[in-house]
């Protein structure tokens, strides 16, 4: 007993959680994933939700690389789960078929797009990730958003924030968020928690996730997707409010912008491309009132104003596809698109990255 309360109490001060999670079996015996692993039902997504972010990362395909290759321009995605591909194979997602056109720079360089998008709406959720995928060394961080992912109590709502306090803790005071370090979503582990008592279940699905391994590496199967499932709301609320905002009172300074800037400062040299994603435009009752479930049409118009005029403002380099995709091709949800809407987004998205690159030429002077 006095034994097994002293290793629990020198795993408590050390907690090596992150450095466990780096041991990975991914890259080595097991292929890399091409998105980190999501699921609630492992048995038959072959892939599980769990908040250590080392061992996330281990699990990525590009963490097997260990140097960038001199022909590869690397585009790194975050984003929300219409990035991650929900109820899309990995061979279909926004980044696959991005790398299925086999497009090439002028360089010669070809073009290769990883997917680090991960499902919940937050910025600070895609910030955090962001700051671990910064050490791949990208050309490009692709970052798709949409309205719903910028209100302030959407920011530390996601588990991976709640259950990595530390890092949200270093982000909020780095760049001045306007966050609450204090918010009941993070919470710091206790001294019982951290011991291997507390952490067994953290360390069974380290190992589970290694485990998993082998029928994703057999199967290619990463997402457990139904055969059937509930279609995107067509007839709409009436209700005009979006979050706690009124009609005409959608403030800027109760939206992360100021995550936006955050990203940009993360990705220091590299350009960052902002991009409002597409999203299901409704056509059924009150569809003159709401955009879709999420949106109001005020709010939304209003918050596409405001990324307009704050990047002209901040020389942000931005794109807005929000009506990019037909309604029909969006699936359980206004921003989750089929393969052929993701392939429209992928081939608009691929002629902003060529036009990015051209050379640049200038006249005889």
């Amino acid at each position: 007993l006095l034994l097994f309360i002293l290793v629990n109490l020198a795993f408590a001060a050390v907690y090596p959680m992150q450095a466990l999670g780096r041991i990975s079996a991914y890259n080595t015996l097991l292929p890399g994933r091409p998105r980190l692993p999501y699921g609630d039902n492992p048995e038959r997504s072959n892939s599980l939700s769990l908040f250590n972010l080392e061992a996330m990362f281990a699990s990525h395909e590009l963490a097997g690389q260990a140097e960038k290759p001199d022909g590869e321009y690397r585009i790194i995605f975050i984003g929300d789960s219409a990035t991650w591909g929900f109820l899309l194979p990995a061979k279909e997602t926004l980044t696959a078929q991005i790398n299925n056109s086999g497009a090439h720079l002028p360089d010669g360089r070809i073009i290769r797009a990883y997917n680090f998008g991960y499902p919940v709406m937050s910025l600070t959720k895609d910030l955090l990730i962001l700051t671990y995928a910064m050490r791949y060394q990208p050309d490009l961080v692709v970052w798709p958003v949409t309205l719903e992912s910028f209100p302030d109590d959407k920011q530390l709502f996601p588990p991976l924030l709640k259950n990595n306090p530390e890092p949200v803790f270093a982000l909020i005071e780095r760049y001045q968020l306007g966050l609450d370090p204090a918010s009941a979503h993070l919470v710091e582990l206790g001294l019982l928690e951290r011991t291997i008592f507390g952490a067994r279940r953290e360390l069974a699905d380290l190992f589970r996730l290694q485990m998993l391994g082998i029928p994703w590496a057999a199967t290619g199967i990463d997402q457990d997707i139904p055969e059937s499932f509930i279609a995107r709301q067509e007839d709409l609320s009436a209700d005009l409010t979006f979050h706690d905002f009124e009609p005409g009172q959608l403030d800027p300074q109760a939206l992360a912008f100021t995550a936006l800037e955050a990203g940009i400062a993360i990705a220091g040299d590299i350009p960052v491309l902002l991009v409002n994603e597409p999203m299901f435009i409704s056509q059924g009752a009150n569809s003159d009132r709401r955009y879709n479930y999420y949106y109001p049409r005020w709010a939304y118009d209003d918050y596409r104003r405001l990324m307009v005029e704050l990047s002209a403002q901040q020389d942000w380099l931005y794109r807005d596809y929000w009506d990019l995709v037909p309604g029909n091709e969006f699936t359980n949800s206004a921003v989750h698109m089929s393969p052929a809407g993701t392939a429209l987004f992928a081939e608009r998205l691929l002629q902003d990255i060529l036009e990015i690159n051209q050379p640049i030429t200038r006249p005889d002077l």
